[in-house]
């Protein structure tokens, strides 16, 4: 099973039963009553290389501390997530992941930042996707 088809598959499920409230189509057009707009993305990271070989808690954390916090430096929060998914041969595939949700200004860096740590895993660790999700939010301190 192919890592775009679970990310599509897990998107799917995590929207389910999802409404929206009127047309927001960036954090700019989103009026807060309280904070500060900005834009909230998540990033799903799978664990497991193409031959089956798990990437390690090490691994991870060292793929944080040199390519995301730099990039990231205000803060970011990372889930443990099961990731699954019914595979072509009808059978049910499960993938441990990573779930790392940056709340962010909606500008070129940030933008930037988001595609290199997305490049820079997918190479690393020879995943075929990272998927990424974005959603206008309100921010307060």
């Amino acid at each position: 099973m192919s890592a775009r088809l679970f990310y599509s598959s897990f998107l799917l499920l995590a929207l389910t039963g999802c409404s929206v409230p009127g047309k927001v189509t960036s954090s700019a057009a989103l009026t807060c009553a309280a904070g500060e707009a900005m834009q909230q993305t998540t990033l799903y990271f799978g664990l497991n290389r193409p031959r089956g070989q798990a990437i390690t808690e090490a691994e991870w954390q060292t793929f944080v501390d040199k390519d995301v916090t730099p990039r990231f430096k205000d803060g970011l929060t990372v889930f443990n997530a099961k990731g699954q998914w019914l595979g072509n041969d009808g059978k049910l595939a499960r993938e441990d992941s990573k779930a790392l949700m940056l709340i962010h200004a909606t500008d070129r860096g940030s933008e930037q930042g988001i595609e290199a740590l997305r490049a820079i895993y997918k190479q690393r660790f020879a995943q075929d996707s990272v998927m990424r999700v974005d959603t206008p939010a309100c921010v307060a301190f």
